[in-house]
């Protein structure tokens, strides 16, 4: 673990804050503003600024919550897209009713986190469980990333040799400005490695369009069009359209069901996700996160702050693996730097060209950076095998069961509830532990007597030779 430049309530001095909160905007901009376009491409209901409002809205919250102490961003939560499908369909009020139904259920959580203690949770999920699983969020991140780099994300048809080039020197700038680099530039890593990238694929593009070779046309700068249209800059607010829309889309209680049904399986799992991002960043930052400020205030931080995001955004919040790849990268864990992330966002949400221009960064610039993200993400999982031994076999089927799992994309589909692949390994993982856990531990037990009474021998012989000598 190398230590943090600024710790958690550490300030840094006012510019450098201000590039650093830019750093994990960037971080996080590309989830929070995709998740509402794959629910509801049309933006009837779920625009991209009200996205970032409710994200920015959801991370102040968490951070009151939390008492400043853990310093991640919440962004849309990828695990929600199925249920928010199924709530589109009932209206702005089926949205809200979905992301409340989620919120409770972290709260309820939360209140039973606090009368039962976490000893449980610690003994369900060990090092040799949290380890895999934070790594293996990584790995399962690694597709999206290589997709980004290859432009493959929408279709193989896509594949593009250049795009490959401008993420792996995006990359590499990254990887550079991150190790070689001397001086402030050092911290910022991921700015200079996405302007880099920008600058070059901008380039090609505009070599392009000169020579009407439509292969080098990697940033697509029509999407500048949409600034001239001036309904687009006026934020999508979720709890507005409820007022205006009431209940018209629902039928019957029946109705209210179908989405509770939806969403609350998806935050029991959603939890592990949770406890899993909590411990990685812990280890990252060299703090116990679970233990102070505790799991009842980062639970009751992110359910409290999904449902008051959710007034503006209507999309359930989580911690961002990418935003914790951004601590680990620049060294900062200071928690002025996410507060001023998340105002940097809503401030961003009533600034449409901005977004609009955000929205032009190419997928293999944003992948290129997403190398390293989420490769930092695999690593903080992978550093925690310290305390593992693999020469135990015990220990090596509960790591193999977790990856393989995972990593080949186990789902379970019960009706329209999805649980997805790294829940299922975090499943398969915990009763695999349960299960070879009991023997192994009662052997030890005996091994222990045994190794105790061979040293208590030992030292009765050596004893009884120095009285002899004597």
């Amino acid at each position: 673990m190398e230590k943090m430049k600024y710790d958690v309530h550490q300030k840094p001095p006012f510019w450098q804050n201000l590039a650093f909160a830019l750093q994990q905007v960037l971080a996080i901009i590309a989830g929070t503003i995709l998740v509402p376009l794959i629910v509801d491409p049309s933006g009837a209901y779920l625009s991209q600024s009200s996205a970032l409002i409710g994200a920015g809205v959801g991370t102040i919250v968490y951070l009151s919550i939390t008492k400043f102490k853990s310093p991640v961003f919440l962004g849309s939560s990828f695990a929600f897209i199925a249920p928010l499908t199924t709530a589109v369909a009932f209206g702005y009020l089926g949205i809200l009713l979905g992301t409340v139904f989620a919120g409770v259920t972290y709260v309820v959580l939360a209140i039973i986190i606090h009368f039962s203690g976490t000893n449980w949770i610690n003994k369900l999920m060990p090092p040799i469980i949290i380890g895999p699983i934070v790594a293996l969020i990584g790995f399962d991140l690694a597709g999206s990333a290589v997709a980004n780099v290859m432009n493959t994300s929408a279709g193989m048809e896509n594949y593009n040799l250049l795009s490959i080039a401008i993420g792996l020197i995006t990359f590499f700038v990254v990887v550079l400005i991150s190790v070689k680099a001397k001086g402030p530039i050092k911290l910022f890593p991921f700015i200079v490695g996405m302007l880099a990238g920008y600058a070059l694929a901008c380039l090609m593009t505009g070599i392009g369009i000169a020579a009407n070779v439509p292969y080098m046309q990697i940033v697509d700068f029509s999407v500048f069009e949409k600034v001239a249209h001036f309904e687009n800059w006026v934020p999508n607010l979720v709890i507005v359209g409820a007022f205006k829309e009431g209940a018209s889309h629902f039928t019957s209680a029946l109705d209210v069901l179908t989405i509770f049904v939806a969403f609350v399986p998806i935050a029991l799992v959603s939890f592990a996700e949770h406890i899993a991002d909590h411990k990685n960043l812990g280890s990252i930052i060299g703090k116990d996160l679970t233990k102070d400020p505790g799991l009842t205030r980062t639970l009751l931080g992110d359910g409290i702050g999904s449902v008051a995001g959710s007034l503006f955004g209507g999309v359930p919040n989580t911690t961002y693996g990418e935003s914790i790849g951004c601590v680990a990268l620049s060294k900062n864990a200071s928690t002025r730097t996410i507060l001023t992330s998340a105002i940097l966002c809503v401030i961003v949400a009533f600034l449409y060209p901005i977004i609009v221009f955000l929205s032009s960064i190419p997928s293999c610039v944003i992948g290129g950076v997403s190398i390293a993200l989420y490769g930092f993400i695999s690593v903080s999982g992978l550093r925690m095998f310290k305390e593992i031994d693999l020469n135990d076999s015990r220990n090596l089927f509960v790591v193999a069961s977790i990856f393989i799992t995972g990593i080949g994309g186990m789902i379970l589909n019960f009706g329209s509830v999805q649980i997805s692949n790294i829940a299922c390994a975090l499943i398969v993982g915990i009763i695999t532990n349960v299960l070879l856990t009991p023997r192994n531990k009662k052997q030890k037990g005996q091994n222990d007597i045994s190794q105790d009474r061979t040293l208590l021998e030992s030292e009765n012989t050596i004893e009884k030779e120095d009285s002899e000598e004597q």
